[in-house]
This record gives C-alpha cells, sequence and structure tokens, in this order.
C-alpha cells in the first residue's frame, strides 16, 4: 500500500510540476514577445523590462511552485529558472532568436545564445538572460550581471550557473546551465539522487531498521539525540531567530568506538528519522597520491551535497582526518594544506558531517576542536548483549533449547556487529541442513570464528 500511495503521489507531483511549468512557459513567451516587440519597433533593444506579471502559483503543490514559494523567487531570477529550463522542456520557444541580422548577415550579438554539439536548438547564454531583463538599459544590465553572482539565490542553491566563458571571453558569453538535481525535481517531481562515480564517489545508505533497535548506553543516546534536534530545528534557530551570524551553518560529529558498535547504524536511522539522506563516503576515491587531487575530490562531494539536507558519513575518517605531520618534505606540507581545506569546507558546510573512527587519538585535535560533538560508542556491557542477543535471529529461526543467550552474553564481551556475524553464520548452518532450527554448536563455532578473527580465543 505504501509503494502505491508513492507512485501516485509522484504521479501527482510530475502533473503539477507541469501544470504550473506550463503556466510560466506562457508567461515567458508574453516577455520574450514584448522584447522582441520593443527592439524591432525601436531598432533596438527597449530602454524599460516589459511589464508582464508572473503567473500567482499560491496554493499549488508542485515542488516547482513549492521552489518558488519558499525562495520568494522574484519575477526576474524566475525569468533566468525559465531560460535554463526551456531548451530541456520546450527548446522550440527560443527559435525565434535565431533571427538573422540583416546588416551583419549573422545572429543578433545582444541575443546572446551558442549552439551544443548535439542539440539542434538555441543554447540561452548569460547575455541571453541581460536582453531579456535589460535591454539597452546599462544599470538593468549589471543588476541582471549580479544575478549570477555567488551570494545570490540562483548560486547559493546551485539551481542555475553560467558555463565558464572562453578566456578573455565576456562573463555574460557562458552557456545558462541549471543544475541535474533541479531539473530532475521540476520535471520528475522527484528528488535525484546522484549515482556512485568518480564525480561524486559516496554511496547511499540505508538501514529497515527503527530508533528503538538501537542498543546503546544513555549517555550515547542522549548525544545522537542532540544531533537529531540540530537537524530538525538547526534552520528556524539559525534564520528564523537571526542566529547565522553567530553560529557556523552545519553540524559536525567524532563517531568513535570499536568496530561494530553501532557508529554507521546510528548515522543511518538520523537521516532516517530526519528524513535525510546518508552518503558515505568512499575514501578510497578521494584519497589521491597525487599533490592538490584530494582537495578537488572533496571539493565535488561538497559542492553537490550543498543545501541538500544530506548527512555525510566518512566511515574509517582516519586515513583523510588524522594527525598532522610535522612538515620535512613537499608531500608534507601539501597533506597539511589538504587538511586545512577540508577544515574550512566542514566549517563551511550547511548539512552534517559525521566522522566515523575506532580510536578517537587517531583524529588530528584540530579537528576535535571544531566539532560540535564527539560521540563515543563502548563496548556493550551484559544486559545490551543480551538485548542485542534476543533480537537478533529472525522469527522463522527456531532455537535449539540448550542456547542461553544469558550465559553467552555473560561469557562473550563482544560488540553488536559481531554478534550479527555469529546470528548470519548460524542460520545460515541451519538452512544448509534443510531447516530452521539453529543449533548451540553453530552458535558456538560461529563465536569462535568471530574471536579467532579478532585475535582472541574461545
Amino acid at each position: 500500500m505504501d509503494e502505491e500511495s508513492d507512485f501516485h503521489g509522484l504521479a501527482a507531483a510530475l502533473k503539477d510540476n507541469a501544470r504550473d511549468l506550463e503556466r510560466d512557459l506562457e508567461w515567458f513567451a508574453k516577455v520574450l514577445d514584448a522584447r522582441l516587440k520593443a527592439y524591432f519597433a525601436a531598432g533596438g533593444p527597449g530602454e524599460a523590462a516589459p511589464e508582464v506579471a508572473p503567473p500567482a502559483l499560491d496554493g499549488s503543490r508542485s515542488p516547482y511552485a513549492a521552489f518558488i514559494g519558499a525562495h520568494k523567487v522574484p519575477p526576474a531570477v524566475r525569468l533566468i529558472l525559465l531560460l535554463a529550463l526551456i531548451p530541456h522542456i520546450r527548446p522550440q520557444l527560443l527559435d525565434v532568436l535565431w533571427t538573422r541580422n540583416d546588416a551583419t548577415q549573422r545572429g543578433f550579438t545582444e541575443f546572446g545564445g551558442a549552439h551544443g554539439a548535439g542539440h539542434g536548438g538555441f543554447l540561452p547564454t548569460g547575455e541571453t538572460a541581460a536582453f531579456l531583463l535589460a535591454g539597452n538599459d546599462l544599470a538593468a544590465r549589471f543588476e541582471a550581471m549580479r544575478l549570477f553572482d555567488g551570494d545570490q539565490l540562483l548560486a547559493r542553491h546551485d539551481v542555475v550557473h553560467l558555463a565558464p566563458a572562453g578566456s578573455g571571453e565576456p562573463q555574460l558569453s557562458g552557456v545558462l546551465t541549471i543544475s541535474r538535481e533541479y531539473l530532475h525535481r521540476f520535471t520528475t517531481g522527484q528528488d535525484r539522487r546522484p549515482t556512485y562515480s568518480s564525480e561524486f564517489p559516496a554511496r547511499r545508505i540505508t538501514t529497515e531498521l527503527e530508533w528503538k533497535d538501537l542498543v546503546l548506553p544513555e549517555s550515547t543516546l542522549g548525544q545522537l539525540e542532540e544531533i537529531k534536534q540540530w537537524i530538525l530545528h538547526g534552520d528556524v534557530l539559525l534564520r528564523d531567530w537571526g542566529m547565522l551570524h553567530k553560529l557556523r551553518p552545519g553540524f559536525t560529529s567524532l563517531f568513535h568506538g570499536a568496530p561494530g558498535t553501532g557508529k554507521t547504524l546510528s548515522a543511518c536511522l538520523l537521516g532516517k528519522h530526519c528524513g535525510c539522506d546518508v552518503y558515505r563516503i568512499d575514501l578510497s576515491m578521494i584519497v589521491s597520491k597525487y599533490i592538490g587531487e584530494t582537495e578537488k575530490n572533496l571539493a565535488r562531494v561538497f559542492d553537490l551535497a550543498e543545501h541538500k539536507r544530506w548527512i555525510l558519513f566518512f566511515d574509517e575518517a582516519d586515513a583523510l582526518f588524522g594527525k598532522r605531520t610535522r612538515v620535512e618534505d613537499s608531500r608534507d606540507r601539501f597533506a597539511n594544506q589538504e587538511i586545512s581545506f577540508l577544515l574550512q569546507r566542514i566549517e563551511e558546510f550547511d548539512g552534517v558531517v559525521i566522522l566515523a573512527s575506532n580510536f578517537k587519538n587517531n583524529i588530528d585535535d584540530a579537528f576535535i576542536r571544531r566539532f560540535q560533538s564527539v560521540v563515543h560508542f563502548p563496548m556493550p556491557k551484559q544486559a545490551e548483549r543480551l538485548r542485542i542477543w534476543k533480537d537478533a535471529f529472525s522469527r522463522k529461526a527456531e532455537l535449539e533449547r540448550q542456547i542461553d543467550f544469558r550465559r553467552i552474553a555473560e561469557s562473550f564481551d563482544v560488540a553488536g556487529g559481531t554478534i550479527m556475524n555469529v546470528v548470519r553464520y548460524a542460520s545460515l548452518r541451519a538452512l544448509s541442513r534443510g531447516g530452521n532450527t539453529v543449533l548451540l554448536e553453530d552458535v558456538e563455532e560461529g563465536i569462535r570464528r568471530e574471536l579467532l578473527k579478532e585475535g582472541r580465543a574461545l
């Protein structure tokens, strides 16, 4: 039933987007027509931007209307957004801008535009946006150029940007490019999740478990609650309470403790409970032996994650966040620069960053001083181990009477992850015999194997 509801919800979002964009495209066409009529009537672009009121999208539930409403997008920015969208959804709307200038026997310079490698239509540039918004009004042109600055809405939320212009060419000659994430949201009604690649070396991680399944000491759960509250209410604190200039925009936490004590599961549950995607960063693709490449790899991850409410989870973070070395050669100097760069990006990042390490002492003190929280995941005590053992097996499994979880929990000081490895082994042994009965000898053999892996005796 949930899957069916999700399907109908996505279908409704898609239709709502199409309806609202259809209305905005009609508005855009009127603005463009008014601008072109003013241009040809006066023998050059009109002084004032055409006054055509945009349609009201109040009350609409489409993701497109939600973005317009949430950010109070002014008409000029809305026109730029539509200009970047049109080649993807209604490319013929811009064909009129291919008009040839009889005096020069080529297109009109003030219309801007570019040819694509495979796309046959008109690709709008910053110059196209300036023509539409400002005409021949120089002050209005400067205002239009300002809309592409890094502190403005389009860049701040990574919605639309200008592709880099050629060396020595005007900034506005760059093609208007809408981000793949917003293109996906405004067309399908869904948020696009990036796929694992060299451009984004991170995988989304999830769990079927619930918060009640997390077996941790009260002190650890209390610290996780602090992170949860930040995710749920941090934006209100920063913006509605006016604390943006006093507090940094994100939250960074160090999870430290032995393997299998719940660090990854806790990150997944934080995301699940708060409605955030959690991405585990693949450090093997981040850290490079080539000078400067690690910074570029990190920048790609943080740039894509900006303003997404994602949780970035750096597992085994010692490889990247470890103690800085003394500067003895150029490699040491660049390694320390990479750490400094990372500190800066984390402090500027508006999401949640979680670093996981087996040992707190492995992490550079410069990082720890900047963390909002340091959460210790201790080995479970006997009562906690007993709870994990009792809840670990499938309900379909029949446990041999000799299995005494209380005795096992008392005898073996192991982590939750280790217990689940034993459960996997013992359950598969039962299935291999063609039944569902888990024997005591299966559990004991599983424990023996796990202890040997850790260099311990049964």
